[in-house]
């Protein structure tokens, strides 16, 4: 207990909610601590949050950036974001509650169901569009409601939809094609309505986010300034400018893409799934077997690239599933990504649009299996710390982060598109000189610190070439 708790001591400002964090990880999360600050301001984002889940615990969080500049407040794990179509995962959630309870069937007709859906079939020998091809994107249905809202931020009512669905069609014949669709999902959320008797809002709250302890998860903006709720900014204009985008109601298709949250609530969320898979025949919000059965590819396009569970999204990456869910609305991006074999799940959010969510979750996952491959030693040199921190390399050249690897430097250029990418390892030979490590283990080029008259660490040498210590 004492040398994981002189591990955390010697993270460089890093926010960990777990009491225990496994040294490996420990060293991993340095760098990426490292590795998030620089590409927040390289990358220009006004802020991100991320979290990574280890099975119960929340191993990692931490904000870069600001929730909101104008008012100058941090980012944190416990800001408030958009979350955009994560919400979707919610109403999937809560319609197979119902299936569970025996109120509706997966193959049910959506007409049988909401009897004022008429859409407009364009491929008569299509299949009957059904709860199912609605929760696997298959219906044939088109991607939006037939109104600008993504443009005007204007969104339609409810009624307004059901009326407006009079005069759409489909785009393909039921259980041909793959075709996200918000449409579809709030359709999902209008038959929990119909189903339970109860407002969306209202099932979900005391279905599935009160009995989560969910307290900050809302499927809309909180009113009041109770909560610190991060502002959104567009994309990045030609001269580098992010605008802010004002706040949104989505009503009729918040079931698809109306809720907001944080990474501490989604890591809970992502710790009920694990909780409940390990169950054989449990049931906690949902049954066990409801969990698989929707965590288990229900549906591939015939372009077999394209594979979705009943609300998830399933990858297949290095051997192993992930089952996944992301989010772009105005102003917000999102990602939550789970690997039920590991029981470990990433969680971003940022609050601009124009950015990749997927390359912070690459580069949190790339760092932990690094990190397992190389088990770096529990032992963490403390003579080694000093000589940690950031190093500029100007009139040119990017900064150098250098941090502990166990009894090891590790050294990365920052900014970097994949954090392991960048990383390269050291084997201390002499006091102030370290030797690269190359790939087949034998030894490169020296890197020396020199110090300054009171033995202070004042720059680097590296192929006869000085880099000054920043920070």
């Amino acid at each position: 207990m004492k040398r994981i708790l002189l591990i955390l001591l010697l993270l460089p400002a890093v926010h960990t909610r777990a009491q225990t964090v496994p040294p490996a990880y420990a060293e991993a999360i340095k760098l990426l601590d490292f590795w998030f600050d620089a590409q927040t301001d390289y990358d220009r984002l006004p802020g991100i949050s991320v979290g990574i889940v280890k099975d119960q615990e929340l191993l990692w969080s931490k904000g870069y950036g600001k929730a909101d500049i104008a008012k100058k407040i941090p980012a944190d794990a416990s800001t408030l974001y958009s979350i955009c179509s994560i919400s979707k995962l919610f109403t999937s959630v809560a319609v197979l509650q119902l299936r569970d309870a025996g109120k509706l069937r997966l193959d049910d007709d959506v007409a049988s169901l909401l009897p004022w859906f008429s859409i407009k079939q364009a491929h008569p020998g299509s299949a009957p569009i059904t709860v199912r091809t609605l929760l696997t994107h298959s219906s044939g249905l088109p991607r939006e409601i037939d109104f600008p809202y993504w443009t005007e931020n204007n969104f339609p009512s409810k009624e307004q939809v059901v009326e407006k669905i009079k005069q759409q069609q489909t785009l393909y014949p039921a259980s041909t094609y793959f075709q996200y669709s918000n449409l579809g999902i709030s359709l999902l959320g209008y038959i929990v309505e119909e189903v339970s008797g109860m407002s969306y809002t209202q099932y979900v709250e005391e279905h599935i986010l009160r009995p989560l302890k969910l307290l900050h998860t809302h499927t809309t903006f909180p009113t009041g300034e109770t909560e610190k709720v991060a502002g959104g900014y567009s994309e990045l204009s030609r001269k580098g400018e992010r605008r802010p985008i004002p706040r949104f109601d989505t009503k009729g298709i918040t079931p698809a893409a109306g809720y907001t949250s944080t990474v501490e609530d989604l890591a809970r969320f992502a710790s009920w799934q694990f909780r409940l898979l390990e169950k054989n025949d449990g049931t906690e919000i949902l049954r066990a077997s409801t969990l698989r059965e929707m965590q288990q590819v229900q549906y591939m396009d015939p372009n077999w690239k394209t594979s979705w569970g009943l609300g998830f999204k399933i990858t297949h990456t290095d051997n192993k599933t992930f089952v996944s869910h992301s989010g772009y609305c105005p102003g917000y991006q999102s990602l939550i990504i789970l690997s039920p074999q590991d029981k470990l799940a990433f969680i971003v959010l940022i609050n601009a649009i124009g950015t990749d969510p997927n390359k912070y979750y690459e580069g949190m996952r790339a760092m932990l299996a690094k990190a397992c491959e190389d088990k770096p030693s529990d032992k963490v040199d403390a003579s080694l710390v000093p000589f940690c921190g950031l190093y500029g390399g100007q009139p040119w050249g990017s900064e150098l982060a250098v941090s502990t690897w166990g009894d090891k430097l590790a050294t990365m250029f920052l900014p970097a598109d994949n954090p392991k990418h960048a990383l390269i390892l050291w084997k201390r030979t002499q006091d102030n000189t370290f030797r690269r490590i190359r790939d087949d283990g034998e030894l490169g080029e020296e890197l020396y610190f020199e110090r300054d008259k009171d033995g202070r660490i004042q720059k680097l040498w590296w192929n006869s070439n000085y880099r000054y210590r920043l920070k």
